[in-house]
């Protein structure tokens, strides 16, 4: 790979007007050279002024590209961004994102530690419309919200393991391709898939290695609406599905299906109930996470059921590469 690898930054966006040109402000101004990154917002069926903003930046700023991708999904939205993309290495954000000017060069860098390695990432650090709640702080400064600021070590990781999320995401163009794109997740306001999960555990059946680098930072901007209880209840919830769809998509089997769903609700609600007690005991777990839990095992039994009940979705479910079928 080059020393200095071509890269586009692929941004889906949905109605985030006035937050948007922070995002795009930030990759404006990395330190990088200006003729080696391409900029590609994929507005997703955005109905305020999104796409004014894309107009403005893409007359003004030789690098930015816009696409309307009207299919609400973003997998969509990515995917499709994907197709358009000249760069060796493919970045994912998203529009609430505010990069570091060191950003890109650091997380390129890591490439060239194994050759093995498909997909690295960096810290990415809450910035708080307002000051979080105490058990926010206590429990979400995670994977909840995102987050590595407080997970992670001061040093590079190279592993055979997962270590990405999509808001800070750089995969090599080839393997992404070969690998189906990203797995659906939101889609027009229903949650579907495991997205940037399913990528990573197609490119880690394939034998391929992630990386991590603190140097390459990244601030995710966060509302005071997902500091809340409803936020945590949706987040678990969709966790749920998610779940569900991760766990079929690796036997591929109703009869095993089946048997997973009576074993998880036979005593799937006391062993709930068991957890979060000793959580609260030991761990100091906040109240809030026994509504969000029970929302966990609804929504995932829901999802088990629809997948037996139903052929037409299980065949979406085993959809192994996007590109070629969204």
């Amino acid at each position: 790979m080059p020393t200095t690898p071509y890269v586009s930054i692929i941004i889906p966006t949905y109605n985030r007007a006035k937050m948007l040109p922070i995002t795009l402000d930030s990759f404006i101004a990395q330190d990088y050279p200006r003729d080696r990154f391409e900029i590609i917002v994929a507005n997703n069926n955005s109905t305020d002024d999104t796409q004014q903003v894309l107009d403005s930046y893409c007359s003004k700023q030789s690098q930015f590209k816009s696409i309307l991708e009207s299919r609400q999904g973003v997998h969509y939205a990515r995917n499709s961004a994907a197709r358009t993309a000249h760069g060796e290495i493919l970045y994912f954000t998203d529009d609430d994102m505010i990069a570091d000017r060191l950003l890109l060069s650091e997380l390129v860098k890591v490439f060239d530690l194994d050759p093995m390695i498909a997909s690295a990432t960096g810290k990415i650090i809450g910035k708080f419309d307002v000051p979080p709640p105490e058990w926010v702080t206590r429990h979400l400064i995670n994977y909840y919200l995102s987050l590595t600021e407080l997970e992670r070590p001061e040093e590079v990781i190279v592993s055979p393991d997962d270590l990405v999320f999509s808001c800070h995401q750089a995969i090599r163009r080839d393997l992404f391709f070969q690998s189906g794109g990203f797995n659906p997740e939101n889609t027009a306001g229903v949650w579907i898939g495991d997205g940037e999960t399913g990528l990573g555990i197609k490119l880690k059946q394939a034998g391929y290695k992630f990386a991590y680098t603190p140097k390459s930072v990244i601030y995710h901007m966060i509302p005071q609406s997902r500091t809340t209880l409803s936020y945590l209840v949706k987040r678990l919830g969709n966790q749920g599905n998610c779940d569900s769809y991760t766990e079929y998509r690796r036997h591929r089997s109703r009869k095993r299906l089946l048997k997973g769903l009576i074993r998880r609700n036979t005593a799937g609600f006391v062993r709930t109930l068991q957890e979060f007690a000793w959580n609260i005991r030991v761990k100091r777990e906040s109240w809030h996470f026994l509504p969000a839990r029970i929302a966990y095992l609804h929504r995932r039994n829901l999802y088990d059921l629809r997948l037996l009940a139903d052929a037409d979705f299980r065949k979406v479910v085993e959809i192994d590469d996007w590109l070629k079928h969204d």
